[in-house]
């Protein structure tokens, strides 16, 4: 995830976007730190969800066959 400065920074924004408006170069400046937040947490989700193993009430392994694909490829690497 982002830095904590960097979070800090985007709620910044945020608010001053809400009260008194950006300049050209803060909301340039918002739009770069969003992106990159949001770039960080796909990554994280998708990071999260290829090591997600499902399994049924019975014990049985019925995690997706394209995931279990997937994750076969990440063993390899």
């Amino acid at each position: 995830m982002l830095s904590n400065e960097k979070m800090a920074r985007i709620n910044e924004l945020s608010g001053k976007s809400k009260s008194n408006g950006l300049t050209k170069e803060e909301s340039i400046e918002q739009q770069t730190l969003r992106q990159e937040y949001l770039n960080a947490f796909r990554g994280s989700m998708k990071q999260t969800i290829e090591n997600v193993k499902v399994v049924d009430p019975d014990g049985n392994d019925v995690t997706p066959k394209k995931l279990k694909e997937v994750q076969k490829r990440k063993r390899m690497h």
